[in-house]
């Protein structure tokens, strides 16, 4: 199959269709309108097989994720999304993989109302990038640079399953047949929380996605904000789930370095703490206090209850170089 075959067959007319989309697939550009009194967000993100997903994942799960991920990055800015473009790297065509590839990319789009609106297709490993772009109003973008000490952390959902899902896959955990499934879909099709994010605009004081892991991606908003912070690892969200299916203690280490969950950290002040269960209220998403910004720059101390607890010796997924 051509590329403009492939293309025309599998992107061209699938998903949602927006108003604001002036010229979409087929054109050198896509052209496309922002509303007045609105700031454009935009993030990119790099999927390889072998690295951000399993090389025999299922081809809908890899759509499904390589969108969520960029989703989920939109919603730590507070954005609401819009529009993507899709650069797509394989090594042969395969109509079922395809089909299914599709499927899980406009699973995605439409239930967020998001238009493809260009990309690319190249021959070579299978890998592929997504731009998403989205609109938020002057001065309310979320950022990691702007926590305070005194400020409450809190993170939506729950943590480490889907770590733990991807140690199923790869059979380093074992698991019953009555979470196994749950926590492996967690790891294939996360949602980005992407209402959680409008709603917190004018709320939270900074947030961030974990997409690394709560301690690793929690550093880099302590980093920026020149802050510490204490972390209650015995009020950190974990799953029934996940507590079913291992010990205590790793479930805490799920919880503190697993990546891929993409939930929301985010901080707010004392003043705004009576305003946060209201502004959440509508969007049916469970959120956890697990912990307060400190003055001391770049620490982080673990409690549980009134204990000191160890340091994990790797805190979160990085890309080696």
């Amino acid at each position: 199959m051509k590329e403009f075959d492939l293309i025309g067959r599998y992107f061209v007319d699938g998903g949602y269709q927006r108003k604001d989309v002036v010229v979409g697939i087929g054109d050198d550009c896509a052209v496309t309108t922002v509303a007045s009194h609105q700031q454009l967000a935009v993030t990119t993100d790099t999927l390889v097989a072998g690295v951000h997903f399993l090389k025999d994942a299922p081809a809908k799960s890899v759509a499904y994720k390589a969108v969520a991920v960029n989703l989920s990055d939109l919603a730590a800015m507070g954005a609401e999304p819009a529009w993507i473009s899709l650069s797509l790297s394989i090594s042969d065509i395969d109509e079922a993989w395809m089909v299914d590839f599709a499927d899980g990319m406009y699973e995605l789009t439409r239930y967020y109302s998001v238009q493809l609106i260009g990309g690319d297709t190249v021959r070579g490993p299978l890998s592929m990038t997504i731009t998403a772009q989205g609109f938020i109003p002057p001065e309310n973008a979320l950022k990691r640079s702007t926590a305070k000490p005194g400020d409450w952390i809190y993170v939506t959902g729950h943590l480490g399953d889907a770590a733990a899902g991807l140690d199923i896959l790869t059979h380093k955990l074992d698991a019953g047949d009555g979470v196994k499934e749950y926590l492996v879909n967690r790891h294939l099709f996360p949602t980005p929380r992407v209402a959680a994010g409008t709603a917190l605009r004018r709320v939270a004081s900074a947030c961030i996605d974990v997409s690394d892991g709560f301690l690793s991606d929690l550093k880099h908003i302590l980093r920026a904000s020149c802050c510490g912070a204490v972390v209650q690892v015995d009020k950190l969200p974990v799953s029934s789930q996940l507590r079913d299916s291992v010990a205590p203690q790793q479930a805490i280490e799920y919880a503190l370095t697993g990546g891929d969950d993409y939930e929301l950290i985010f901080t707010v002040n004392e003043e705004q703490r009576g305003n946060l269960e209201t502004a959440l209220a509508s969007t049916g998403i469970k959120m956890t206090c697990v912990g307060q910004i400190t003055g001391q720059e770049n620490k982080i101390d673990l409690k549980d209850h009134k204990d000191q607890y160890p340091m994990p010796e790797i805190t979160g997924f990085e890309h080696q170089f």
